[in-house]
């Protein structure tokens, strides 16, 4: 059975993208069929099937089958702002049925679909709707992404709150570092090793430069994602 997840942040710019290629790449190494998906992209560039999202394309790279754009990012909006601002601004609304239907159009092919979310956790979709609803209509478990700098406990611990507030599995959790010096950065990873409800897949170096390889050596507990 096809095992998905949600990956989330505890903000934008912790690393998702970086995190999310990375668990693809290892997991496709280790012989598991992935597919990355971008539900939902602000911020459009020229791509090789028309206008896309760079995220979108590297998580399209990286998967095992290189699937049509339209089914890795199903929304797409022009300019890089709030989802749910782009979408009002297009007069388009986010399409969870356009989504649901290309996630399942993927899982039939995948082992692992991993599919990265845009922001963190509750960013809104719309005047009603966060981006809390993905993982809830796509029963998909959630990885959370810590952007390891100072205030990282705090929006870490709430996110996990709302996360299973929503009666949804947070399967695991990744650290990046994000800042090239963060004081005592130890003992916040070992705080949030204790109070995080869930293990934690693997620390990401500070790197000046992505560097996919060095991401994915990083996060052994990638291989836990696999179906059992």
């Amino acid at each position: 059975m096809t095992r998905a997840y949600f990956v989330t942040g505890t903000d934008t710019g912790v690393g998702k993208t970086l995190v999310t290629a990375a668990l693809l790449r290892r997991l496709r190494e280790a012989g598991v069929a992935v597919a990355g998906m971008k539900p939902i992209a602000a911020g459009a560039m020229d791509g090789p099937e028309g206008r896309a999202n760079e995220d979108a394309l590297l998580l399209q790279a990286e998967s095992s089958v290189r699937h049509p754009y339209p089914l890795v990012n199903p929304c797409l909006y022009e300019p890089a702002i709030a989802p749910h601002i782009a979408a009002a601004e297009s007069g388009v609304a986010i399409d969870l049925e356009r989504i649901e239907a290309a996630f399942r159009a993927l899982a039939s092919t995948a082992d692992v679909v991993l599919a990265e979310g845009a922001g963190g956790f509750l960013v809104p979709l719309d005047d009603a709707r966060s981006c809390a609803e993905l993982p809830l209509r796509l029963g998909m478990d959630v990885i959370l992404v810590v952007g390891l700098r100072l205030g990282c406990l705090n929006h870490a611990l709430l996110t996990a709150e709302a996360i299973a507030a929503r009666g949804l599995v947070l399967a695991g959790w990744v650290g990046n570092c994000v800042a090239p010096e963060f004081p005592r950065r130890e003992a916040n990873v070992a705080t949030l090793e204790a109070r995080l409800p869930a293990p934690c897949l693997g620390i990401v170096p500070w790197l000046q430069a992505a560097d996919l390889a060095r991401a994915a050596a990083a996060l052994p507990g990638a291989l836990s994602l696999r179906p059992r």
